[in-house]
């Protein structure tokens, strides 16, 4: 598909994104996804301050079995940066439901990582009839409520850091450079940051430090909605050397909610798990969807 006017223009190298770009019009503008495979429907989605590279390896993997779908969020990847736009958690969560729904994905599997967690518990609790099953890694879906966190916030929220991350694509390098466990290559790392190439670009990377705190009414509401999501199979992973989303609090909280889920924890793997344990990852999709 030809990519739209009002994306940036940016092409991944393809023996590392072997993956046909497709646009949905949105009603923000372009958004951009990969769709690969055909199955069970898997959509992925990813966090802060990457896109749908990072689920590379597991697509490639899984796409022989599994209907695989990877959006980029407005103002992320190759998705249209619209002018107006909030960038809030609350608002991407519109965003892909409207893709969901467009593309009519019915008997799903969604996967969450960082801010993809709370975003795809919100799709997932609005339309749990769409939803076979859940598998969630390094995440949260309740308000940000205690000590850590809310300095991680009000740090990365601050005047001096949000201009680093704006100027100087600080969240990018080194903030996830540093918290990679597998080192990648120049040319995998360039694809984080060269498509985000300038401080305006970078706009939704610096507000969702902020929307930890900033979205405290939407992450309650959603914490009310997640028990609709009871009867659904669940499977959680954790890299553990993630010192802020792999807490045994923040594990034990999911397990308050889904006893019956299925829990890998991998300890040499940080918070992007997507990166650093892509095999354990595809074993448990597998494991636990399949058929």
């Amino acid at each position: 598909m030809d990519r739209p006017a009002d994306v940036i223009d940016f092409t991944p190298d393809p023996t590392l994104y072997p993956f046909e770009s497709r646009w949905f019009t949105s009603s923000v503008g372009s958004v951009h996804y990969i769709d690969e495979g055909d199955g069970r429907p898997l959509l992925f989605l990813h966090g802060n301050p990457d896109w749908s590279f990072l689920y590379r390896m597991i697509v490639r993997a899984l796409r022989d079995e599994f209907r695989c779908v990877a959006p980029d969020y407005p103002g992320f990847g190759l998705s249209v940066h619209p002018d107006g736009y909030g960038y809030t958690p609350a608002e991407h969560a519109t965003v892909i439901a409207e893709l969901v729904n467009h593309l009519d994905l019915t008997d799903m599997v969604v996967m969450g990582q960082d801010w993809g967690g709370p975003i795809g518990m919100d799709i997932a609790s609005r339309q749990p009839e769409r939803v076979h099953g859940l598998v969630m890694a390094n995440t949260w879906f309740w308000p940000g409520d205690d000590r850590v966190t809310k300095m991680f916030s009000r740090a990365m929220g601050s005047p001096p850091l949000q201009w680093l991350i704006r100027n100087r694509n600080f969240f990018v390098s080194p903030l996830m450079r540093r918290s990679l466990q597998t080192k990648l290559t120049d040319k995998e790392f360039a694809h984080y940051t060269d498509v985000v190439p300038t401080p305006a670009s970078r706009e939704g990377i610096a507000v969702f430090p902020k929307e930890i705190l900033g979205s405290h009414p939407w992450l309650g509401e959603l914490e009310a909605r997640v028990p609709k999501l009871a009867d659904k199979k669940v499977a959680l992973i954790f890299g553990r050397k993630d010192p802020a989303l792999a807490r045994d609090e923040t594990i034990a909280r999911w397990r308050r909610q889904f006893p019956d889920a299925s829990l890998l924890e991998l300890p040499e793997a940080g918070h992007y798990v997507q990166e650093d344990a892509p095999a354990e990852i595809v074993r448990v999709i597998r494991e636990t969807y399949s058929g």
